[in-house]
């Protein structure tokens, strides 16, 4: 059992979002479940909402803001948010031109936004909805639909966002999530689970020497064990299945995302990394842009995850474009 500091357990994510909104003002306005930019895009501008489980803080409140997300559409803990709100979410961002629906691709997330979309577009609402996914460990590579979301989709929000508010057309900010997914990859592990706020109790069972490959952001079984392994010899068996997976040439440009499930530490993921930028070094694929932190959390379960993302030109434009939230801040 697990110590949590909480009001009142029924009321949890309203009183997160309560928190946030009294934390960040001038940023972010809390309706309902429904955490909005302040500053809202200009008229003639594709809206971008995500719609997701609470309980993975910083993601994705933390990535509303001007430069990425419009509408931050929260469920309950680990539980995809109703249609009905999803709607009010697409309502919120739309700004004219259209809403894109960014989604994870978990059974639930899909169900409940393909009916969201239905709603909106029956009330004369354009909608693009697009379902993504990176985790390399939950399908094989002949049926990459099959597989879920994890951390490695920050490089999809960032650069459709960026799209959207540049003033891209609905059809153009879609075929951008679309194709960072494609040059996406993710694999995670966890050390030790985390807990569910409500019960105390953890997710799921791991002896103390073991580590759990491919576990899900929900702390979906992974694709096997194997014992503690040494920081630098986890990186190579990581970097090994995922540039298997793609693969990752040599001269090409990739993105980086190493992420903490919560409760692995900033010294140990920069410990992780060294030996990450080295092996890329060593097969000769260019490390274009890292970020390094804690992103997609499953309260404190330990682990991390590694994605690449193979980046040309246009989408390391796309991703240096200036975003402003108390998560990722590039300057306008």
């Amino acid at each position: 059992m697990v110590k949590k500091l909480l009001d009142n357990k029924e009321t949890l994510v309203a009183d997160m979002l309560a928190g946030y909104a009294a934390a960040y003002p001038g940023r972010v306005v809390a309706n309902g479940n429904l955490l909005c930019r302040r500053e809202q895009k200009e008229k003639g501008k594709v809206g971008v909402v995500v719609a997701n489980g609470s309980g993975h803080e910083p993601a994705m409140i933390d990535l509303v803001g001007k430069g990425l997300l419009d509408v931050n559409v929260c469920g309950e803990l680990f539980t995809a948010p109703p249609p009905f709100d999803i709607l009010e979410g697409i309502k919120a961002a739309d700004r004219g031109a259209g809403v894109l629906l960014l989604v994870s691709s978990h059974q639930g997330d899909i169900l409940n936004a393909s009916m969201a979309a239905m709603m909106a577009k029956a009330e004369g609402i354009c909608v693009g909805t697009e379902i993504l996914y990176d985790d390399i460990s939950s399908a094989p590579p002949e049926t990459p639909a099959e597989r879920r979301g994890t951390a490695g989709l920050f490089f999809c929000w960032k650069t459709a966002c960026a799209a959207a508010e540049l003033g891209w057309p609905l059809d153009a900010c879609a075929r951008i999530a679309r194709k960072t997914r494609d040059n996406l990859r993710t694999l995670s592990v966890a050390v030790r689970p985390g807990t569910h706020p409500i019960t105390g109790e953890a997710t799921f069972d791991l002896p103390e020497d073991e580590i759990e490959v491919g576990m899900g952001v929900h702390g979906e079984p992974g694709s096997g064990r194997m014992k503690l392994p040494r920081a630098k010899e986890l990186a190579a068996y990581m970097l090994e299945r995922i540039v298997a997976d793609r693969p990752y040439g040599a001269g090409e440009n990739v993105m980086v995302l190493l992420n903490s499930a919560g409760a692995t530490t900033r010294m140990e993921l920069l410990i992780v990394y060294k030996s990450i930028a080295a092996i890329l070094g060593q097969l000769g694929i260019k490390v274009a842009r890292s970020w390094v932190g804690c992103y997609v959390t499953t309260q404190e379960m330990a682990g991390l995850s590694i994605s690449l993302c193979a980046a040309d030109e246009e989408l390391l434009a796309l991703y240096d474009f200036p975003a402003d939230s108390p998560l990722f801040h590039l300057p306008f």
